[in-house]
């Protein structure tokens, strides 16, 4: 029962009682007088009825304050013990109990407090002896981790439901994120696979992968072509792993982006095509000119003749055709080199090993920094460079040759370099044009087009003292292998990409009300405004929100996006949350962002603080935007006074005080959201302590308390 109802009914009964017996005193002692002394005993009452009605306002009052102390002393002070000896017990065993009550509650509350330190030190002790057990598994999750993000596929791990449990950044970067400027994708944890790749492929997929396991197929695997979501074509290789009984427990996909190899698959099969039709005619006449000459060797000579010129022409032609063909083939070849950051000295020693291993001419290796960084196809440049180490030893008899790399401002020099014989730049600019020849093997691509895919230049240099000489490449620098590329691999960062407890999470039938909290998907979110009247046409200019799903906040899972208003922001509104309108100016407006956030949030539960107040605006959004956030919605804030109803403050900062939540980012929209999850993750399993085990039991409390009568 409500504290104040149980005060109002507890004061109106005492206050009852005790009128009822000084009246049925009176009545006894009138009852017992004569005739003549009950009249003026009624004459005096009568009388002095204003006394009496100021006397029972005493009264009143008295019991008032008696029921008061009662209360604080004995009731209300006990509820708060119980509140927070809840806190300390099942969410923040740091804090310790405060009572304001009598003497037996301060004793009482001493000795919880007493109780709570034991607890304490022995959760300590369990956490530290569970650390020490968990560091093997954490060890073997880091090298899973570490696997995952050095891949160059990108990989998904899902159940049987399509709920991806795992994702490498591979995976993620490939399908790209929602919308740009936001700082959430369309990968994560607990999301549906089918919204990346289609659904009939992959469930048709699943069953050919099950139909091969019940024919005995040790691991089957299946692979195909789709398209994803981005429009890209993305090629998908599935493979299942088994529950204890045989059956697929879920499926690990490696994705590869084919568009540009499909591409220049298809350009190369038109090349062919269209080689094989148009020498088709050509070889024809040849082959008919060929056999008549061959067929009749007493021809005459002017039908000799005739046919010799045959074979000349078609000759000519089929050579024309090829070397078109092959033009054609170099031009793609030239489009397909894909340039990628390396070190100089990685590029140098490859092509070392190359030019020795083909052509057999030793190669010494001089200064190479592991500062320089080059943007390259390695591939076609250790061709080059071995290209021109062949043609040094085939036309200048060079019987030895050098690498050596160095920095000029903006620029790598990669020089090969011999002793002795002098080569012209005439002989350069020749080589550049001719398709390159290494070895036995020729390849259509020049040097010149090499040079020009990187967008650099080559010359010959020489040092008349030393009788060397070298040719130099001159190519832009490149970047150094980025930091946050191999943040994936820090421990710190690592366990947003996997989360095994997901196994058994799979979709359920029952309606959502009737579905347990610890169950359920929530995107926690919050909102800064222009002002504090949404009614009166304040606008969002911040939009935040993370994702909890498995009772783990993902940080790293996150929307958040400024918003132009199109209206001024108030001086007390930035005075608070520091965000003035020349930030704002070329953001997208809220037109643009809720449909993004809506996409971020679909299949979860919204959870906020003093909900209310955010939702309106979203609300007031909705004719214009045609938006609308149908979700259920969970207020930290009213959560908070079921708990503790005789707790002081509800703010963002009174919670977390009490659940020990650091408070980071306050008054950004994600600082306070993330702040906000870990407030509603704590409420958890103090909620299951009252009962609260579903969502709507959730909905039910949330609305029984008088914060949930708070407009805006």
């Amino acid at each position: 029962m409500n504290v104040r109802l149980k005060f109002a009914l507890s004061l109106v009964a005492l206050f009852a009682g005790i009128v009822a017996v000084v009246a049925v005193v009176g009545v006894m002692i009138a009852a017992g007088l004569p005739d003549a002394e009950y009249a003026f005993f009624m004459r005096i009452v009568r009388d002095r009825a204003p006394v009496l009605g100021f006397v029972a306002v005493l009264l009143l009052f008295a019991c008032a304050g008696l029921l008061g102390w009662l209360f604080t002393n004995h009731v209300t002070a006990v509820r708060s013990l119980a509140e927070q000896t809840r806190i300390v017990f099942a969410a923040n065993s740091e804090h310790r109990v405060v009572s304001s009550g009598g003497a037996e509650l301060v004793e009482l509350a001493a000795t919880i407090n007493r109780l709570a330190d034991a607890y304490h030190r022995e959760r300590n002790d369990l956490e530290a002896r569970a650390g020490a057990t968990n560091a093997r598994l954490e060890e073997e999750r880091n090298r899973l981790a570490a696997l995952m993000s050095e891949l160059a596929e990108g990989v998904l791990l899902c159940n049987t439901e399509g709920r991806i449990l795992l994702y490498n950044e591979k995976a993620k970067a490939l399908f790209g994120a929602a919308a740009p400027g936001t700082r959430q994708g369309l990968v994560g944890l607990g999301r549906s696979v089918f919204a990346l790749l289609d659904r009939d492929q992959v469930a048709h997929a699943l069953d050919k992968l099950q139909s091969s396991l019940d024919q005995g197929v040790e691991f089957p695997a299946s692979r195909f072509i789709t398209n994803a979501v981005t429009g890209a074509l993305i090629q998908v290789q599935m493979a299942a792993f088994l529950s204890a009984g045989g059956r697929i427990a879920g499926m690990v996909l490696t994705l590869a982006d084919v568009t540009e190899l499909m591409g220049r698959e298809a350009q190369r099969r038109s090349l062919l095509q269209a080689f094989a039709a148009g020498v088709r005619a050509p070889v024809a006449n040849l082959r008919a000119a060929a056999e008549n000459l061959v067929s009749f060797p007493e021809m005459n000579e002017a039908r000799r003749v005739q046919f010799t010129e045959i074979v000349a022409a078609e000759s000519r032609q089929v050579s024309a055709m090829i070397n078109d063909a092959l033009s054609e083939y170099a031009d793609a070849l030239k489009a397909g080199l894909a340039l990628e950051d390396m070190r100089a000295a990685d590029l140098l020693s490859v092509a070392q090993r190359r030019i020795e291993a083909v052509l057999g001419l030793p190669c010494g290796m001089e200064h190479a920094s592991d500062e320089i960084w080059i943007k390259v196809d390695s591939f076609a440049l250790v061709e080059a460079l071995a290209y021109l180490a062949g043609r040094l030893r085939e036309d200048y008899g060079v019987r030895s040759v050098g690498l050596r790399a160095a920095e000029n401002g903006r620029f790598a020099e990669l020089d090969l370099v011999w002793s002795g014989a002098i080569v012209g730049s005439e002989a350069l600019s020749l080589w550049e044009t001719e398709p390159m020849q290494i070895g036995g093997m020729q390849t259509p691509l020049t040097l010149k087009d090499v040079l020009e895919r990187h967008g650099g230049e080559a010359w010959v240099q020489s040092h008349k003292t030393s009788h060397t000489a070298w040719f130099r490449l001159l190519l832009p620098l490149g970047a150094p292998a980025s930091a946050a590329v191999r943040s994936s691999v820090a421990m710190d960062s690592r366990p947003e990409y996997y989360d095994f407890d997901l196994f058994g999470h799979a979709d359920k039938a029952p309606g959502l009300a009737e579905r347990k909290l610890v169950d359920l998907h929530y995107t926690v979110f919050d909102t800064e405004t222009t002002g504090l009247e949404p009614s009166a046409g304040d606008e969002i200019i911040s939009l935040g929100a993370v994702r909890i799903v498995n009772g783990r906040l993902l940080k790293r899972e996150v929307f958040e996006q400024l918003v132009d208003p199109k209206r001024p922001v108030s001086k007390a509104s930035a005075r608070i949350h520091g965000i003035e309108a020349k930030a704002l100016k070329g953001q997208p407006t809220i037109g643009e962002v809720l449909p993004q956030f809506h996409h971020f949030c679909e299949d979860t539960v919204l959870v906020a603080h003093n909900a209310a107040f955010d939702m309106r605006f979203l609300e007031l959004k909705e004719a214009a935007t045609g938006v609308r956030f149908t979700q259920p919605i969970l207020d930290t804030l009213l959560l908070s006074v079921v708990l503790h109803p005789t707790q002081e403050g509800h703010s963002i900062e009174a919670v977390a005080e009490r659940l020990g939540v650091s408070v980071i980012g306050r008054h950004t929209a994600l600082g306070d959201a993330l702040v906000t999850g870990e407030i509603f993750l704590k409420l958890l399993p103090l909620l299951a302590e009252h009962g609260i085990l579903t969502l709507g039991q959730a909905l039910e409390a949330s609305r029984a308390t008088y914060h949930a009568r708070l407009q805006y």
